[in-house]
């Protein structure tokens, strides 16, 4: 399966919820993830840019591209931001690829 990083800010009436009532978000978001096909393989709450970061797996693009419409269209969410992750294996086999290729930069 494909590994992907997504990170969500919250909105500002999110955080007054969350802190009126709080709750582990990343329980609840598992069971979506699970229905799409993927497996939720960790989530941390954060602090920053982010509130949240998850690491899935899913079957394939449509299914995170789905599970991130979802989350952005339900409206506690101000952003967010989905990753598609190489394995260091995967890396090295695109940089080879990369090198037979065939590209040639502008002017050269």
């Amino acid at each position: 399966m494909a590994q992907f990083l997504v990170q969500v800010a919250y909105s500002q009436e999110a955080w007054a919820s969350l802190i009126k009532n709080p709750q582990n978000r990343i329980s609840t978001v598992s069971a979506v993830i699970e229905k799409l096909g993927g497996k939720l393989v960790q989530g941390w709450l954060s602090f920053g840019e982010y509130d949240t970061v998850v690491f899935l797996e899913m079957p394939d693009n449509v299914s995170v591209a789905a599970f991130a419409a979802a989350i952005a269209a339900g409206g506690s969410c101000k952003s967010v931001r989905t990753t598609p992750l190489l394995s260091p294996e995967e890396g090295v086999a695109a940089m080879r690829k990369a090198g037979s290729s065939g590209y040639k930069p502008i002017g050269k």
